[in-house]
């Protein structure tokens, strides 16, 4: 049986902080938690003292944007109320699943421009500079 979906942070044994949507689920006498988006969240700061936030998947190889965690290997887990925090991971999640699934990709056709090689746009730009 699947619990309500619900946000959290959590920190995981191997010293892992991540931000995700959780589900738990009961699976042979074990909880699993099923993570979606997982996000490590760090804050920067700039020179005039502002603060901001850099956001990256917690998996940097994948375009998986699920997977099982089992309680064991978590050290401790918050859930979130923090809007700004769940506004930042939906936002993520989105523009994240667009890249991934090829949402919004264009591909490079004629009308975008001209297509050419290196060589071959170098000696363009060399006849046009040699030419002015």
């Amino acid at each position: 049986m699947i619990e309500d979906d619900f946000y959290a942070t959590l920190k995981l044994k191997t010293g892992e902080e991540i931000f995700c949507k959780v589900a738990a689920t009961e699976e042979d006498d074990r909880t699993l938690l099923l993570v979606s988006n997982p996000i490590i969240v760090s804050e920067i700061k700039s020179k005039n003292g502002v603060v901001g936030y850099k956001i990256e998947p917690w998996l940097k190889t994948t375009t998986d944007n699920m997977f099982i965690l089992n309680l064991e290997d978590i050290l401790t887990m918050s859930e979130s109320t923090d809007i700004e925090m769940i506004t930042m991971h939906q936002s993520f999640s989105k523009e994240y699943d667009t890249k991934t699934m090829g949402g919004n990709e264009k591909k490079i056709d004629r009308k975008m421009g001209y297509i050419s090689s290196v060589n071959d746009a170098k000696e363009i730009l060399e006849k046009i500079f040699k030419n002015s």
